[in-house]
């Protein structure tokens, strides 16, 4: 049978007056070919937008009742300061509590070594069912606690333990549930749905701040110190049941399930391998991970968990107003976050991350200072300066992370960088700004603190590349409809 028209002759029979630029033109479009062959439909993940939102649903509840958790705690700290710490010293009361709360983020880095690289092995959907049920379970220990008046150093003991119990958890939970949504959204969306996982964050925040400021509206202090106190941890119970129950009725992405199937053809298991080699390569990307949460996590503890021991020891106002000036603001981040995160697929990432940076670099000293008046309509304006650029940060930076990392290591990689610099920088936020402004006397440290962090997030977010409407690094395309998948395949050779 003769050979078809368009099959190049051999080099030998190559006629002499043939051109060898051609001939090197040819082959080297057939070696990028080979490197990079055309997709096909089958190759193209299409997962449908109801199996989408049912993920994003289960996970954002799932990450709301982890801070709600994290919120009671950080909202009821000088209370906590005085059931669990000796009296006579309201400051150091206030700064024993804040340093419990700091706790629970030295175990976090040891959580995302172990739940992260778990996740890459056995599946997401497992580990944060199990992260779930220790964060409920230590929660709902914390509010059944003795005080110190009745057991004396037992109780700081306790609390510190439970309270690295969630920090332990919790190392497990931002990134998984990133990974999660990520992996889900179809690559065009991933800006719009990951932003619910931040979504999920302001709900927990936002209830658990609503609660404690109806308990402390409708109770005595001796009742909040007495018993009310416990009432949002014993909460968590039920929530936590609820949470676990959505989670286990997910199906695993199918990024994870894609990588399952082709493992045991095309890559030894990943046990087997030693842990940091697994992670040789990925420093860069690991290093970014870190700068950027540093920037913004630093600004979103002492926004939303921070402030109300700032406003009610520093600025002098009322606990409860604090409280609900704190809510009106996350309600507005709530309402505007989901656009911010479509935003974010339509403009890029970079432009909404370079805009919260420098935000956080020109506008924390005049927020500070309209705080300090202690004006609610002054405070609640100071508060929307910080909360805007927050909000450019919250809503892109879940879409951001996990497109840093490789599937096959995304959930270890993530959770531990993660980890790392909450641990560092963003849990010892709370307790840092209040040392410094005892010991220097100057309200505005906050601000310079917040200040510093964002020319960190600056640098990181000049170094990152652009992931919007990308595939994940490791995975297929991922759209939502077979229409699409069809229209990116005949892309490519409309385009050759």
């Amino acid at each position: 049978m003769s050979a078809p028209v368009d099959t190049p002759p051999a080099p030998e029979e190559q006629p002499l007056h043939s051109n060898p630029g051609s001939n090197h033109h040819f082959l080297r479009r057939a070696a990028l070919r080979r490197r990079n062959p055309k997709l096909r439909e089958t190759d193209v993940t299409v997962t449908p937008e109801p199996a989408v939102k049912r993920a994003v649903k289960a996970t954002m509840l799932g990450n709301a009742m982890e801070w709600f958790d994290f919120g009671v705690y950080a909202y009821l700290a000088v209370t906590i300061g005085k059931v669990f710490f000796p009296s006579g010293n309201d400051t150091a009361q206030v700064l024993s509590s804040l340093a419990t709360f700091a706790a629970a983020f030295l175990v976090r880095p040891l959580g995302g070594m172990v739940f992260g690289p778990l996740g890459d092995r056995i599946g997401r959907k497992k580990v944060l069912a199990l992260t779930m049920i220790l964060m409920s379970t230590a929660t709902f220990a914390i509010g059944v606690l003795p005080g110190y008046a009745t057991v004396g150093l037992w109780a700081p003991a306790l609390l510190i333990f439970f309270r690295m119990v969630q920090g332990f958890s919790t190392g497990g939970e931002y990134g998984g549930a990133a990974t999660f949504i990520a992996e889900y959204a179809p690559d065009k969306r991933r800006g719009f749905f990951g932003s619910f996982l931040e979504f999920g964050t302001l709900i927990g925040y936002t209830f658990a701040a609503v609660l404690v400021t109806v308990l402390q509206t409708v109770l005595s202090d001796a009742q909040m110190l007495d018993w009310g106190w416990r009432i949002p941890f014993m909460v968590a119970a039920p929530m936590g049941l609820v949470g676990l129950y959505l989670r286990m009725r997910l199906e695993e992405t199918p990024a994870f399930q894609q990588m399952e199937d082709e493992s045991s053809a095309h890559a030894a298991p990943q046990e087997q391998v030693p842990f940091l080699q697994r992670f040789a390569g990925l420093w860069p990307a690991i290093t970014v991970c870190i700068a950027l949460v540093a920037a913004y996590n630093v600004a979103d503890y002492i926004l939303l968990s921070y402030m109300p021991t700032y406003l009610q020891n520093t600025v002098g106002y009322s606990g409860t107003a604090g409280l609900m000036a704190i809510v009106i603001v996350m309600l507005i981040l709530m309402a505007l976050i989901n656009a911010v995160g479509r935003l974010s697929d339509s403009i890029g990432r970079k432009p909404l991350l370079l805009a919260g940076s420098i935000g956080f670099l020109v506008l924390p000293v005049p927020a500070f200072l309209l705080i300090g008046t202690g004006h609610w309509i002054s405070v609640f304006a100071g508060l929307m300066l910080l909360g805007l650029p927050l909000l450019c940060l919250l809503a892109t930076m879940s879409s951001v992370l996990p497109a840093l990392f490789p599937t096959a290591l995304r959930y270890g990689a993530l959770a531990i960088a993660f980890n790392i610099s909450v641990s560092l920088f963003g849990g010892t936020a709370p307790l840092a700004v209040e040392a410094l402004v005892s010991a220097t006397g100057n309200d505005l440290m906050p601000a310079y603190y917040v200040m510093a962090f964002a020319v960190v997030g600056i640098i990181a977010v000049a170094t990152l590349k652009e992931s919007a409407g990308k595939p994940l690094e490791g995975s297929p395309p991922s759209v939502a409809t077979r229409e699409e998948a069809r229209e990116l395949v005949q892309a490519q050779y409309d385009r050759a």
